[in-house]
Order: structure tokens, then sequence, then C-alpha cells
């Protein structure tokens, strides 16, 4: 017994390949584990278990496989990419999600290890080989990263601290995806650098890297933070201009009705008094399109469109049609919310825009200006669907040609025949998408579906 005590002892306090390979693949577990804790609350990545597992096992196996096979600082990038994939597709998350995550654990990673590894060589003189490669320092060293890794998740965990990126604008994405290219680049590059060579540069310099990582982290992530809420902010403030908008033009057509009712009134009494039924229909079918407009003000509202971006386009679509006098009738009998969990929201509302803009303009050369706009959820065919009909004069329009590029019913105009095209090429990308193009002689009919 006290053999095997004394190899295993002599293992861990000597340089070991084999026991350091040991405590390398286990170590590899639990950075997996806490990293993927860290990210995904600060995140707000939701993943199943099954998922969460299946990205430790995988990134754990195959990281190792790779640090043994191919050589620093190789090994390095390789697994920087390793992982921004395996968070994408195995936790199913976005590249921006995906790209932030690997940038959190690097950053922390980076900043811990240069900052524990120097802490062990300032304190108790452990050389840098002495710190790579004898496992019993390497075991003590790791053990206090992880450690301190998992109480930063902790902390977060209890204050409920999360990044929210999915309302930023595209341009900020493109610079944020940029910047944090860059930032794992150049901390990957420094922490090789450091990590080979702190035994041989001064301790000054070695902490002012130290700290120059940090303050990189934290204006960053201050960055990151407020462009985000300006992001929000301004959205919100678009949505509350548009609804202000709304609430005005509603305002004003209760007051001409609430002026108008005595005269209202007695027009019905002009009808019953002299027993005239067809004169009646005639005026109550004028008077219902007022009504109607009433009704699809009221409807025009962020608590029955309670997806901010699609009310920013049909409200938008509303104020544009009621300039010219076409009616838009809006039906609304699912939460709008479910086009975002089943497509990329910014395609849906493009969708959503060209077939609006479309049918605006074909109802706004007929005499009766009409559209019928409604979103439902048909559950018994597993789809979503948004329906939109317009009245329109060319009944002899081709509709299997209109998706074509640069086919147009429009004389002269700019940028004509792109939108439908545009709607096609979506269509292409997803296999879970659908539009069908109908016609008669009232309605110009294009019914968007989902499945799910």
């Amino acid at each position: 017994m006290m053999e095997i005590f004394q190899a295993v002892l002599t293992a861990l306090t000597t340089q070991n390949e084999i026991a350091l390979a040991i405590v390398g693949f286990l170590s590899c577990f639990i950075d997996a584990t806490v990293g993927m804790l860290l990210f995904t609350t600060i995140l707000n990545i939701e993943a199943t278990k099954k998922s969460k597992i299946l990205y430790v096992i995988t990134f754990s196996i195959v990281g190792f496989l790779i640090r043994t096979f191919i050589p620093n600082p190789y090994a390095t990038f390789t697994n920087l990419l390793l992982s921004i994939l395996l968070i994408k597709f195995i936790l199913q998350t976005t590249w921006l999600k995906a790209l932030f995550g690997e940038f959190i654990i690097t950053t922390v990673s980076s900043i811990l290890e240069l900052f524990v590894f120097r802490f062990f060589q300032c304190v108790f003189h452990f050389s840098q080989d002495e710190m790579m490669y004898i496992p019993i320092y390497r075991v003590l060293s790791t053990f206090i990263i992880y450690f301190c890794v998992y109480l930063l998740y902790r902390v977060i965990r209890y204050c409920k601290f999360h990044i929210t990126l999915e309302n930023m604008t595209k341009k900020n994405k493109i610079l944020f995806i940029l910047n944090a290219i860059l930032g794992i680049l150049a901390m990957g590059i420094q922490f090789y650098l450091l990590a080979f060579y702190s035994d041989k540069m001064p301790v000054a310099i070695t902490f002012i890297s130290i700290i120059s990582l940090i303050g990189y982290f934290f204006i960053s992530i201050y960055n990151i933070l407020n462009t985000t809420k300006l992001a929000t902010t301004s959205q919100n403030l678009e949505e509350a201009q548009l609804h202000n908008k709304t609430l005005t033009i509603l305002h004003d057509t209760m007051r001409i009705f609430k002026h108008d009712f005595h005269n209202i009134v007695q027009g019905i009494g002009g009808y019953i008094d002299t027993n005239n039924m067809e004169g009646l229909k005639k005026y109550y079918s004028q008077l219902l399109k007022d009504c109607n407009r009433v009704n699809n003000l009221t409807a025009l509202n962020p608590s029955v469109i309670n997806n901010p971006a699609i009310y920013n386009v049909m409200a938008d679509k509303y104020h544009k049609a009621d300039g010219i006098g076409v009616q838009i009738n809006l039906g609304v009998f699912v939460d709008l919310n479910e086009f975002e969990n089943h497509m990329k929201i910014y395609e849906f509302t493009k969708v959503l825009g060209i077939l609006m803009d479309n049918a605006i303009e074909a109802s706004s050369e007929c005499e009766e200006k009409v559209i019928h706009v409604s979103f439902k959820n048909e559950k018994n065919r597993h789809r979503l669907v948004m329906l939109i009909e317009n009245t329109y004069v060319d009944k002899e329009i081709n509709i299997d040609r209109i998706f074509e590029k640069d086919f147009s019913t429009k004389s002269k105009k700019t940028n004509s025949g792109l939108g439908l095209w545009e709607v096609r090429q979506i269509l292409k990308k997803s296999n879970n998408l659908d539009l069908f193009t109908t016609k008669n002689e009232e309605y110009f009919r294009q019914q968007f579906e989902i499945y799910y």
C-alpha cells in the first residue's frame, strides 16, 4: 500500500507525462463545464440539459485531442474555433452569442491563468516549467482558476446579470463581431507570449498586461451594454411615436363621431320614418366603413401586436395606407412573438413589409381601396399563417412571373421588380417557409406560412 502511495506521490511531484495527460484530460471536462455555466448565464442562453452535456463531452474530448496532437499556438486557435462552432450548433444559439460566449471564456480564462501562474511564481518561486509540467502544481493552479470561474458564475447568477444582444442593429452587430474577433486573437497571442516567457519578463510588465486585459474586457462589456441599451431605447421611442400617432388619429376620429353622433342618429331616423330600407342599408354600409377604421386603429396597439418589430412595420404601413385613402382591416389571432420563435424576425418583417407595400400600391389604384391582413396559428396543421388580401385592377397579372427578378407591372420606377424576388430568396433558404399566391375577381391574395 505504501509503495502505491509513494508511486502516486512521485508521479504527482515530478515531471510525468502520463500523470500530466490524465490531469489534462480530466481538467478539460471541468474547464468546459464551468465555462459553459458562465457564458450561458451571462448571455441567457436557454439550452436543454442534454445539449449542455453533449457540448461538455464533445468539447472536452475533441479539445484534448487537439491539444495533444497539434502544437501551440495552433492548438489554442483551433480550440477557439471549435468552441464557437459547438456553441452555435449544439447549444443552438446565434453566431453573435456563440462568438461572444467564446469571447467571455477566453477573456476570463486568460486573465485568471496569467494572474494565478504569476502569483505562484512570485510567492512560491516556482519556475515556468514546474508550473506547466509537474502534475501537482498543475492541478492546484487549475483548481484555483476553475473555482474562481465558478464563483464568478454564482455571483452573476445571484445578481441576475444578463447581456441582451438581440436588439442590436446590424451595423452594431458587425462592429461587435469584428471587435470580439480581434479581442480573442489579441488575448490568445498575449496569453501565449506571457505564459511561455513570463519567467523572463519583469513582474511589472506581466501585471500591466493583466490589467490591460481586464480593462479591455470591462470596457468592451460596458460599450456593448450601452450600445444595446441605446438600440433598445431608440426602438422603444420609435414604437411610442407610432403609437402616439395612432392614438392621435383615434382621438380625432372619436371626436368627429361624438360631434356628428346627433346627425348620424337623425339620418337613421329619417330612413326609418320613411320606411326606406334600401337607403338605410346604403347609409349603414357607409357608416360601417368609418366604424371599421376606428376598430382597426384600436387593434393597432402594442398590446395586440405584441412584437415590437412587427408592430413598427404594421404601424408604418397603416399610416402610409391611411394617407392615400387605403383601408386596412386587421385581425390578430395569435401571440405574434411565436413568429419570431420559428423564423428570423428580420426576415419576417422584410417579407411583411414587401407584401404590404405591394398590397397598398395595388389597392390604391382601385375604386374600393381595401386590404385585409390577418395573423393566426393553425395548430392542427402545425403552422403560423399571415394572410394579406387586397383589391387590385390588373386582373390579367401573371402570378407565376411576379417573383422573377426585375419583373414589374410598374413603369419607369427605380428598384421595381425586386421585392417579391427578395421574398423568393428568403423562401429558398428555409425548408419550413411557403408562400401561396392566388387571385379572384375581387382580391389578390398572398398567404405566407411558417411550419413548425
